[in-house]
């Protein structure tokens, strides 16, 4: 074993043997995988090996297409069979609702350039005969599913890895981690210590237990999880022997059950209501190639749908039941990236679905380590997404949660209610008291909407228009026409003060800082010119700053920071969080309300548009900024929690005489719709250049050598590929949720590109073994040459959108290609929705007050 390599991958499951190859791949070869006990030993040897593309997160699914895509690569390049079965398979839909949420699917795909399909339930028993058609109304065939042998696709990995020069260390379990005062580390194992550049957590059943030796708790807990084989069936054998090939994959929704061919039988997993959470406190370092009694009492409610809707299993013997432990994150997806506020300590767990993910994971987390950025948009899997209010118990309530819904459609209004409340503003009693519907913004309780009086205050989920439009429509007016008040805790808040302040900012911003008392709005870029974040910087002081952002990404913005902090001591950095909390007032009559709550003039002339000031606010201190995301008229006002009820109740009192209301998240988010705000991660994302997202007049290229400076100004010499845009829809009575495709007329015109494609695929085959309706494997082609209808094809996607209640029009932000950006024709555009092409048409001007004239009073 050496005793000093660049890096020390820890963990010998699929994931750590991934990170270790594509390490190896990207020429890192000084690097070492510690391994406890043998490869695959903790949850990916008994692991179903199912694997597919399908993700709601499309960036993530995009890692999902690679990983697939790489099998046949790994086994090439390691000798070592993966024992790859692409199958295919089949989603079934049992109601109308859940066939609404395959059509959303398939749609998604489209600009991905998957080749899904919506079959009936008879095209799906075709191809896997067992089930009884007449329980479904529909379903959606994917050629890119499958699945595989899961030790020897780890031991691929491992080996391939080996070749490249990597080097693999057996049964040495890894008993403590140090940090040298250099950032290096001590990797302190059995058999000895390794000292190492860098570290990577890839413990699986362990992740915690390592995490926990550098002081983090990670959001991460192991479910049991069973599944069984059936017998060999008679049924299974005729049709391998009919048709010369396997019974395709099937998930089906109402059962949470999913299933495929094993051999001449069945496997069959369920992700049952009843689960089990394992080992939730600390995981016993001597558990290793074993698993957990079975219990079919706790799937047989799950089963007994399996039955129904799967009668030739019900009679099949069940050879074997596995239970095993695996590892979920709070929402189900990866936990991957750099650690905030460690030096190269990095983590790639939680990869419930190893097999789906483990290769993109691989390939990421390396781009991230070699070259600094993952080189993919890998948001849906950083760790950063969590804040330290993702603790063990809410990680213990909230994984439970999600795994008892694994299979339940999420509605775009849904809020869970697992571990909530977990954050709570000096203001939730007062909220709810006033039948305010509320919902967690990174694990803080926000008032979404406010129900009328004598109605429960709760949302009909639905992927339709639903029993808030009234009411937020009922908000988003009186603001325009009077005033309204919301609270804005759930923005994130720091403060950069010292002698280079001033510096460090306008070397990470784009915009020039401003001057005392004033405020301006700049993007962020990463080291490749893309947007990494969407600011609001105040100038307090001389050296002291004021900055307002997306609270989501407060981990991952801090990272960025500390990243680029002087080694001098010069710039200083804190962050909130809840301990500076807001209220919002806009409309026209704003300004006025604002002037009965202060003892200063506050007047137009007095106080600007873009203005900062401090100032007591009902009797409190605080901190006011003129602007809001309203892009009305309008003032945010920063407190600390003790001034809040304080704030609130003088706002209230002198805001009666105009007529105030209070509104909520939805409101607002309406209202932007109708200025083109755009929102961060969702138009403003790490894909995306500052000219393709129209960030164009905050981009100041000739102020500095900025971060991204050089990236950006070629991408505006060379004009950007994409352009962020606003559409208004002719929706019917569902708006867009983001993600769906944007088709245009092109006349045959190719304009490159628009989605990820696979180069491989499976075809689907009709009850006599032949390819039916073309859909062979996809080629390589771009989605924007391989999907289209006639002289019409999928151009582009949706970020965001709704719709905007004041102008009373269904809205779209979503990225086109740029030559297409201000074509406002009619006819020039659909959006499908829920199946459905509505026309859309390109609006370049606010729809609400267009020349800013009433923001500015």
């Amino acid at each position: 074993m050496k005793s000093h390599v660049k890096a020390v991958v820890i963990g010998g499951g699929v994931v750590g043997c991934s990170v270790l190859y594509h390490l190896a791949r990207a020429g890192w070869t000084d690097i070492m995988l510690i391994e406890r006990s043998e490869l695959t030993s903790g949850s990916s040897w008994h692991a179903a090996g199912g694997f597919h593309t399908l993700n709601g997160d499309p960036n993530v699914a995009k890692l999902q297409a690679y990983t697939v895509q790489l099998y046949k690569e790994l086994e090439e390049i390691s000798g070592q069979s993966c024992s790859l079965h692409l199958t295919g398979g089949v989603m079934m839909a049992d109601t109308p609702e859940r066939m609404d949420f395959l059509r959303l699917a398939h749609a998604k795909g489209r600009y991905l350039g998957m080749d899904t399909e919506l079959i009936t339930p008879s095209e799906a028993k075709a191809m896997f005969p067992l089930m009884d058609e007449t329980n479904f109304v529909g379903a959606m065939w994917d050629p890119v599913e499958g699945h595989l042998d899961p030790s020897g696709t780890t031991i691929a990995y491992s080996k391939a890895a080996k070749k490249l020069g990597a080097e693999i260390v057996l049964r040495n379990p890894v008993r403590e981690l140090t940090q040298q005062p250099d950032g290096t580390w001590n990797v302190i194992t059995q058999q000895g210590v390794v000292h190492a550049e860098h570290v990577v957590n890839c413990g699986g059943l362990w992740a915690r237990e390592i995490g926990r030796m550098v002081g983090v708790e990670l959001p991460v807990l192991a479910m049991e999880h069973m599944y069984l084989l059936t017998e060999p069936m008679p049924e299974v054998e005729a049709f391998n022997r009919e048709t010369g090939r396997e019974m395709v994959g099937v998930l089906d929704f109402k059962g949470e059950i999913y299933t495929r061919q094993e051999r001449n039988g069945i496997l069959l997993g369920t992700y049952e209501k009843a689960c089990k959470p394992w080992s939730p406190v600390n995981t016993p370092w001597d558990f290793g190639h074993e698993l957990l009694p079975p219990d079919l009492d706790r799937i047989a409610p799950s089963l007994e749908i399996g039955f129904k809707h799967f009668p030739g299993i019900e009679k099949a013997g069940i050879k074997q039941i596995i239970n095993g432990p695996f590892t979920f994150a709070p929402d189900g997806n990866p936990l991957v990236g750099p650690v905030q506020g460690l030096t190269n300590f990095w983590v790639a767990c939680g990869v419930m679905a190893g097999f789906s993910q483990g290769g993109g994971v691989g390939l990421a987390l390396s781009n991230w380590m070699v070259n600094g950025d993952p080189g993919f948009d890998v948001w849906g899997m950083d760790v950063a997404r969590w804040g330290e209010w993702a603790s063990l118990r809410y990680t213990n309530a909230k994984v439970r949660e999600n795994y008892s819904r694994r299979f339940s459609i999420r509605f775009p209004n849904e809020e869970l209610p697992a571990a909530r409340p977990a954050q709570t503003t000096p203001l939730y009693d007062v909220m709810v008291a006033q039948n305010a519907v509320m919902g967690d913004s990174w694990g803080l309780e926000t008032p979404l909407w406010f129900a009328p009086k004598g109605t429960e205050p709760k949302d009909i989920v639905s992927f339709h228009r639903s029993n808030d439009f009234g009411q937020v429509g009922a908000e988003v007016r009186a603001v325009r026409e009077k005033v309204g008040v919301t609270e804005i805790a759930n923005f994130a808040k720091y403060e950069v003060s010292g002698s280079g302040s001033e510096d460090f900012l306008n070397r990470l911003m784009t915009n020039r800082m401003p001057k005392k008392g004033r405020i301006v709005l700049t993007p962020m870029l990463n080291e490749f010119g893309k947007l990494i974040g969407d600011f609001t910087i105040a100038r307090a002081g001389d050296e002291r700053f004021m900055i307002f952002g997306s609270s989501a990404a407060q981990k991952y913005h801090m990272r960025w920071f500390e990243k680029h902090l002087p080694k001098d001591g010069s710039v200083r950095i804190h962050r909130f969080d809840q301990t500076l909390v807001g209220l919002s007032i806009a409309g026209p009559k704003a300004q006025a309300l604002l002037q009965k709550l202060v003892d200063e003039d506050v007047s137009t002339k007095a106080f600007k548009f873009m203005d900062f000031r401090e100032m007591a606010v009902g009797g409190a201190p605080a901190m006011v900024n003129r602007v809001t995301y309203t892009g009305d008229l309008g003032y945010e006002i920063w407190m600390q929690p003790a001034y809040q009820r304080l704030v609130y109740a003088a706002i209230k009192a002198a805001g009666q005489e105009f007529g105030i209301v209070d509104f909520g998240m939805r409101a607002l988010l309406s209202m932007r719709l109708e200025k083109n705000f755009p929102t961060w991660f969702r138009e403003l994302r790490p894909i995306y250049g500052p000219f393709e997202g129209a960030m164009d007049r905050f981009i100041r290229l000739e102020k500095n050598d900025f971060v991204g400076r050089d990236a950006a100004a070629k991408e505006k010499a060379d004009g950007p590929k994409l352009r962020r845009v606003s559409l208004i829809v002719d929706a019917l009575d569902a708006d867009v949720m983001g993600d769906e495709p944007i088709w245009a007329k092109v006349n045959g015109k190719d304009f490159g590109a628009v989605g990820k494609t696979h180069d491989f695929g499976a075809p689907r085959f009709d009850a006599t073994g032949k390819p039916v309706r073309g859909s062979t494997a996809a080629t390589g082609a771009s989605a924007v040459r391989g999907i289209h209808d006639g002289e019409w094809s999928v151009v582009g996607w949706v970020t965001s959108g709704g719709y905007a209640h004041f102008v009373e029009k269904s809205l779209a932000q979503g990225y086109v290609p740029a030559e297409l950006a201000e074509n406002e024709s009619e006819g020039m555009f659909e959006i499908e929705i829920l199946g459905h092409r509505r026309p859309a048409r390109i609006n370049v001007q606010p729809l609400f007050d267009p020349a800013g004239e009433k923001m500015r009073g």
